[in-house]
């Protein structure tokens, strides 16, 4: 629940920064010369692509938790079974551990959303954010009935 709130919070923020950005973009243009009306322009493309990129990544965090929830109502979650250290934090060998056994179940079923999912969960673990959102995107294209790059 509270990276939901800190989600929720950052994404305010962000919007009331982009609006910030956008009524100044606004305000060069007014301005009515050369160089404020390109300026003005050129600022308003970011928050334009900001919220894009807030919008797809809202989109794949709702997702992939409507994934978690039915994987949880089938009761296919995975278990955490890693070993951490007293610092608190995962123990990499057995990230590694549960990695391993995770992409052979997902070799063995590549057409199955809920490998790929369980897989997203251990690439995650091993803190391989990258390949965590590309096998979350596979699982979601999947669930979906799409075809996806991996």
């Amino acid at each position: 629940m509270r990276a939901k709130i800190t989600y929720i919070v950052t994404a305010a923020v962000l919007v009331f920064y982009f609006a910030l950005v956008g009524s100044r973009g606004v305000l060069l243009i007014r301005t009515g010369t050369l160089i404020t009306v390109t300026f003005g322009i050129a600022v308003l493309i970011l928050p334009v692509i900001g919220l894009w990129f807030l919008w797809k990544n809202t989109q794949f965090v709702r997702r992939a938790n409507q994934l978690a929830a039915e994987l949880e109502a089938e009761g296919g979650l995975p278990v955490d079974e890693l070993r951490r250290l007293p610092s608190g934090r995962i123990d990499r060998d057995s990230a590694d551990e549960v990695f391993a056994r995770r992409k052979a179940e997902t070799e063995d079923a590549p057409d199955d959303w809920r490998t790929w999912f369980r897989l997203a969960v251990a690439y995650h673990d091993a803190r391989d954010t990258p390949r965590a959102r590309k096998a979350m995107q596979h699982a979601i294209a999947l669930h979906d009935g799409r075809t996806a790059e991996v």
